[in-house]
């Protein structure tokens, strides 16, 4: 959850420190801190709230090495005495995770003397590394040995007055990764982060430690008798650092909107020009990994999960194979019934994600290796434990709502569903020549949908002074109302609910008034008419609706029915055209309330601890 970077140079590195954490400000900004390191030793700032107040706090501190960290609260409220970098006997420490025996440890350290000043688990560790270096004084080999005595997640940076030019990291279970720049070596969750001073990039394994200085790297084993010295390939990034910046947009999440026709372009780059689909765009062996499937079992969480719940409709209609959408917290933690043949996709936007990371070892361990990666970051740890793989290609998603992420996830899990149609005999030369063409256009189709940014946002006003609405939609989008009210949740703070149209009469229907909008979703579908009866129930009881339609679905606006029609209709990847007004028209009502749009209380972008 939280944001970490950290630098060894030969120049003043407060200012990449602090352009980093802004970067790293979408996976926590419950507080924010950081410490160098000077003549006089360690000098440490933290700030309640955002990057901006503890930029303030350090304007004109000059030092080559330094810790940074942007918090996103998990043990301790936010609160300035909790934020990190925390302190111990001349050493400060940065992390990111969560510490699962960190009770049995401070017990230890109380015991021995350590006094501790917040309620974090990271605090521990600082006092852990300080005990270790009275055993053994150098900084890198102290830090393995407390590593060693850690269960759970973490990355960690950790620097010492008694050595001026040296940081150490190390990774278990949450993202880190190194730079390497002209002027010294850095360290950050992220390669935004890093973009300003290098885009040549080291992605960490879990259980390896870093010992950076301005003019050397070594990176060794946290566990075995000897801190094994190994090495970590250098990949040169090809996240441009342009793409991170907010340029003429308001928000990111306005930003990500209309980002989407590039996204998907990008996205379906490989499949542009081809006369037909290729396997082969999930990796080498896709054939014959594929070809052994015989069910697909999907992990995923929030709108990753959503996205799974449109594929079980395409892939057991098109490709007729059954599938299991599971979240990813709950799959890991029940019994179920393996299956060796059966397809474990696991969807993240980070590839991070921590419940799905330990969902898919855990389906893994169950003796289910056919596994695939969905997911937007290539080096990230679910795509690399995968067998096969598919890397989205929206860029970079600062916006803590997922926008492009979600629908560039759609179209791979769209490719899936038309690849595993193939392998199974199920897909016709001339359907799927009719489906290439559909992704083909599927840009521009977007393109035309976000053209009526104007009259969504007319209709947002109706929202913002509402507490409470209602989301409906039925076959493959009803998981796309599901996004749409977990959309308006998470950036306006309205209550919202989604539910099958169908299920209207079993419950939802005793909260219909004229003060709890309906929004609808509308494809002009075999469905249609159902929701029309549906629609029809709801403004009988008073009911205010909101639909969007497709073109030809005959719905006129009338008293208590207000209807956007879509400009056109887009058959079985229509999901992806439906869910973008709805983004829009949260991104609208939160603008109107005036809160948080890009950084919604309580929430941070990636979920990297249980």
């Amino acid at each position: 959850m939280c944001g970490i970077v950290a630098a060894a140079a030969t120049d003043n590195v407060v200012p990449v420190l602090i352009e980093g954490l802004k970067k790293l400000e979408y996976r926590g900004y419950d507080s924010a801190g950081l410490a160098v390191l000077r003549q006089g030793g360690i000098e440490r700032h933290r700030a309640l709230g955002r990057v901006a107040e503890l930029a303030a706090r350090a304007e004109g501190l000059a030092a080559g090495t330094g810790i940074a960290h942007t918090r996103w609260a998990t043990h301790g409220a936010p609160a300035e005495h909790n934020a990190h970098p925390h302190l111990s006997d001349g050493l400060a420490v940065v992390h990111n995770g969560i510490i699962e025996n960190y009770e049995e440890l401070k017990a230890e350290l109380l015991a021995q003397g350590y006094a501790f000043t917040s309620e974090t688990d990271t605090e521990t560790i600082a006092h852990l590394i300080a005990a270790c270096l009275k055993i053994q004084p150098d900084l890198a080999e102290a830090v393995r040995l407390a590593c060693r005595r850690l269960k759970g997640a973490y990355a960690i940076a950790v620097i010492a007055e008694a050595e001026p030019d040296r940081v150490v990291v190390a990774r278990e279970g949450s993202p880190l990764l190194l730079g390497v720049g002209e002027r010294g070596y850095y360290a950050a969750s992220d390669t935004s982060a890093l973009l300003q001073v290098t885009r040549q990039m080291i992605y960490l394994e879990n259980g390896d430690l870093a010992d950076l200085r301005p003019d050397s790297l070594e990176i060794r084993r946290i566990h075995g008798d000897g801190g094994e010295v190994v090495s970590r390939p250098v990949v040169v990034s090809q996240l441009a650092a342009d793409a991170v910046e907010l340029g003429q947009y308001r928000h990111y999440m306005q930003k990500e909107i209309f980002e989407q026709p590039e996204a998907l372009a990008n996205t379906l780059e490989m499949v542009g020009g081809a006369a037909s689909l290729q396997p082969g765009l999930f990796g080498a062996d896709a054939v014959r990994l594929l070809g052994q499937v015989d069910a697909v079992l999907i992990l995923a969480c929030g709108t990753s999960s959503h996205a799974g719940m449109v594929a079980r409709y395409w892939i057991e209609s098109i490709a007729r194979v059954p599938v299991t959408v599971e979240i990813a917290s709950e799959y890991r933690y029940r019994e179920s019934v393996p299956n060796p043949r059966q397809l474990v996709v696991a969807i993240s936007q980070s590839g991070e994600t921590a419940d799905t990371l330990a969902a898919l070892r855990y389906a893994r361990e169950l003796g289910q290796p056919l596994t695939l990666a969905i997911c937007n970051v290539p080096e990230s740890a679910i795509v690399r434990e995968c067998a096969l793989r598919f890397i989205t290609r929206a860029g970079p998603e600062i916006g803590v709502a997922s926008t492009k992420a979600f629908t560039t996830q759609l179209a791979a899990l769209f490719l899936l569903t038309l690849v595993l149609a193939k392998l199974k005999g199920r897909l016709s030369e001339a359907v799927e020549i009719e489906h290439l063409q559909a992704l083909r256009h599927l840009p521009v189709a977007v393109q035309k949908v976000l053209a009526l940014e104007p009259e969504i946002a007319a209709w947002a006003r109706n929202f913002a002074n509402k507490h409470h609405a209602l989301f409906l939609g039925r076959g493959r989008h009803y998981p796309i109302a599901l996004e749409g009210a977990l959309k308006l949740k998470e950036i306006s703070y309205i209550h919202a609910e989604a539910y099958p149209a169908g299920e209207l009469k079993h419950g939802p229907l005793a909260l219909v008034d004229k003060e709890m909008p309906v929004i609808a979703v509308a494809p002009n579908d075999h469905l249609l008419e159902k929701l029309k009866s549906n629609l029809q129930e709801v403004r009988a009881r008073g009911g205010e609706l909101y639909v969007f339609a497709d073109q030809g679905c005959q719905l006129q606006d009338a008293d208590g029915l207000h209807t956007l029609a879509l400009p056109e209709h887009y058959g079985p990847l229509s999901p992806i055209l439906h869910v973008l007004p709805l983004q829009l028209l949260s991104y609208h009502a939160a603008l109107i309330k005036g809160t948080d749009v890009d950084k919604p209380r309580n929430l941070a972008k990636s979920v990297t601890v249980e």
